[in-house]
């Protein structure tokens, strides 16, 4: 059979799952179409955004995670979603956030290894506005998106 493994992959990173209804209703023993019901509304008003599959990043190559604090120059202080929206274009990076304190930007990334952190550190995050970078990695993760690993 054919292998479409990376192109399922990134399907399920953009939202391309569905809840299991049937799985849900056992587990809380309520019927399936009030679960339906329920999910349907939250959609609708916005509380849930997407579905998404939560991986065994060692499994597809993004083994290497690591938190990066970004301080921003002067002239970029005032608009940090500016420089945020272009990070947040780029695949490797999995979250954006703007933060107070001594940092203006937090970001997380996803790559395969230290060398490929270390070419997107040099092309993407280093760039005009950002003025100070520290790196964080994560030796083990434990749990993530609310998944225990």
């Amino acid at each position: 059979m054919k292998d479409i493994q990376p192109k399922l992959i990134t399907l399920f990173k953009e939202g391309y799952c569905t809840p299991q209804i049937a799985r849900i209703a056992m587990k809380l023993k309520e019927p399936s179409t009030t679960i339906h019901y329920n999910i349907k509304k939250m959609e609708k008003e916005g509380i849930i955004k997407t579905y998404k599959a939560v991986f065994d990043y060692k499994k597809i190559n993004e083994g290497f995670y690591a938190i990066v604090l970004i301080s921003l120059s002067p002239d970029e202080y005032g608009n940090p979603e500016k420089i945020g929206l272009e990070l947040a274009k780029h695949p490797q990076i999995e979250s954006v956030d703007i933060c107070t304190g001594d940092w203006e930007l937090v970001i997380t990334v996803r790559v395969k290894d230290q060398d490929d952190y270390y070419t997107l550190l040099k092309n993407v995050i280093s760039r005009k506005g950002v003025t100070k970078i520290k790196s964080l990695t994560s030796l083990k993760q434990i749990k993530t998106e609310f998944v225990e690993l």
